[in-house]
């Protein structure tokens, strides 16, 4: 009984002490991210998301892009036209994913240096970008996440 006592009360000052010297991120949630079409910069919606702060974590849920952007118009774009992200925030997330939605179809995007291109092919399209903060020092612990949507209308 008492190596248990024992036990409990080293785990949990372990517990403790790596909380207290990890902050976490800056902010009360995820930093705003635009996407820039030619000189344009355009905000996109935040979506689900988790943030850890000052010892306080915190998850919020919501529908995907196309839920989020329902009452939004997309952001007319030329086929194939260059499309950036911009955050002002650091550090930068070191995990970015992309997910491109239409008619009910999923896909990958590949970025390069944080830019895709347009689809070619006249439509609209919903964009999911989502990015993660992972603790550099702690192997698949998250600091951060967050999912940002936008859509764009190919004419």
């Amino acid at each position: 009984m008492y190596k248990w006592i024992t036990l409990t009360i080293l785990f949990l000052i372990i517990n403790l002490t790596s909380c207290l010297s990890n902050d976490g991120m800056k902010g009360d949630k995820p930093p705003k991210v635009m996407i820039q079409i030619g000189k344009q910069t355009y905000e996109t919606k935040l979506g689900t998301y988790c943030w850890n702060t000052k010892n306080k974590g915190r998850c919020v849920d919501t529908g995907g892009p196309v839920e989020l952007l329902k009452d939004k118009k997309p952001i007319e774009v030329r086929p194939g036209e260059d499309v950036t992200f911009v955050m002002n925030y650091n550090p930068k997330p070191n995990e970015i994913h992309v997910t491109q939605k239409n008619n009910n179809t999923d896909v990958e995007v590949v970025l390069e240096k944080n830019r895709f291109t347009a689809p070619t092919n006249k439509g609209i399209y919903y964009y999911y970008y989502g990015v993660w903060w992972m603790d550099k020092k702690k192997e698949q612990v998250s600091n951060g996440d967050a999912f940002y949507a936008f859509a764009l209308e190919v004419k």
